[in-house]
């Protein structure tokens, strides 16, 4: 039971946990064995006359496990029955074998059979307990990894459908973005953009991050988004913006912390003014493919109440490319913060690339599909005034 206990259900893998059972089972009671898993969207009757049964997982002496046309009625008594079914085998020809059928289920619900074989004497009544709690655990841990899964789609879904439709900058700008959710088990966390239209053909350009993962940091994210866009609809310098938003989710004392950069982008007169609340600054690429980090005061998080915002104003031209990013884009495990946003700025890009082109690059360049954190990324470059939209 110890070893069982430790050795299954390590991670919320379903391969993995199906791999663990049956590696378990081969060290205790059998020379060979196999899990077949049953579809994800199979209803919980588990007297289905023809299930689809998939492998998943086998171990030991595969060469035993017999054909299809053997253990499969096996398999379909256990899963209609809800116990083990233990037999003895013998193909014409061939070595008599013993098979033991075991249902995974757990909390009432069935995910599949697990396969036990191996030749000499038959299964023990100890040696169907032991395979039986085996099964059991496992069950259970396929039964987390599910519901994790459904979670974990349940945040993307919500998240891509925030971030799928950011507003429209003024047609004086060209913008591209991306959203890259980190791999792994890894749940999903409040990384957003947005721009919002100003008058006089300015812009605001947004990138924030809520602290945490999961589905409350998403929500939390949506309900930041909501209160910039009122915020920013009075047109208040940048670092009033987030004096605001500070204030705002201060008192309300619900949400969590965020940080958050804001950009005012004038085309007509070629400048940015820029502002953060605890957040990476960001980069500009020049036409030549150079890049540099700009210097901003960094002001606390919102949701502190103790607000202290301050910001730069900085010219870009047209042949300026602003990237603005959300940590998982830099950020490595034991490396100084300075050291990757260095690296970041010392990228030579290809001179005269496209902002959707350029952005690609960066990305491609920083290995940013493998980051250990989401990543949000907006680039934004003025389009020149003989330019079409």
């Amino acid at each position: 039971m110890e070893d069982a206990i430790e050795s299954i259900g390590t991670t919320l893998d379903e391969r993995t946990t199906c791999e663990e059972l049956v590696a378990f089972v081969c060290r205790h009671f059998c020379e060979t064995a196999a899990v077949d898993l049953l579809p994800t969207d199979m209803p919980a009757d588990r007297h289905s006359p023809a299930p689809r049964l998939s492998r998943a997982a086998t171990a030991g002496r595969t060469g035993l496990l017999t054909p299809s046309d053997g253990p499969r009625p096996l398999s379909v008594r256990a899963l209609d029955e809800g116990h083990p079914i233990a037999a003895s085998i013998d193909l014409s020809g061939r070595t008599p074998r013993q098979v033991m059928t075991v249902p995974l289920l757990a909390h009432g619900r069935l995910y599949g059979v697990l396969l036990a074989v191996r030749q000499g004497a038959p299964f023990t009544d100890a040696d169907t307990s032991g395979t039986h709690y085996a099964a059991r655990l496992a069950a259970v841990h396929l039964g987390h990894s599910r519901r994790h899964d459904v979670v974990r789609s349940t945040v993307l879904d919500l998240q891509r459908a925030l971030l799928a439709e950011p507003g429209r900058p003024h047609p004086n700008l060209d913008l591209a973005t991306r959203y890259l959710p980190a791999g792994g088990g890894t749940l999903v966390g409040g990384d957003w953009f947005e721009t919002v239209r100003l008058h006089f053909g300015r812009t605001l350009l947004v990138v924030g991050d809520v602290m945490g993962h999961g589905l409350d940091a998403a929500v939390d994210m949506n309900a930041y988004r909501s209160m910039l866009r009122y915020v920013a609809s009075t047109d208040l310098p940048p670092h009033r913006v987030l004096r605001r938003l500070d204030a705002a989710v201060a008192e309300d004392g619900t949400r969590r912390p965020a940080t958050c950069l804001l950009v005012r982008v004038d085309p007509a007169r070629g400048i940015a003014v820029i502002a953060g609340a605890g957040h990476l600054p960001p980069v500009v690429f020049a036409g030549d493919g150079s890049g540099e980090l700009l210097a901003l005061p960094v002001g606390p998080p919102l949701g502190t109440g103790v607000g202290g915002y301050q910001q730069v104003i900085r010219r870009l031209s047209p042949d300026d490319t602003l990237v603005m990013f959300t940590d998982g884009l830099v950020e490595r495990r034991d490396e100084d913060i300075d050291e990757s946003l260095a690296r970041l700025a010392a990228l030579r890009l290809p001179p005269g690339a496209g902002v959707d082109d350029l952005l690609d690059e960066v990305l491609v360049k920083l290995d940013a599909r493998h980051a250990e954190d989401d990543v949000a990324v907006l680039a934004a470059r003025i389009r020149p005034r003989n330019q079409p939209a």
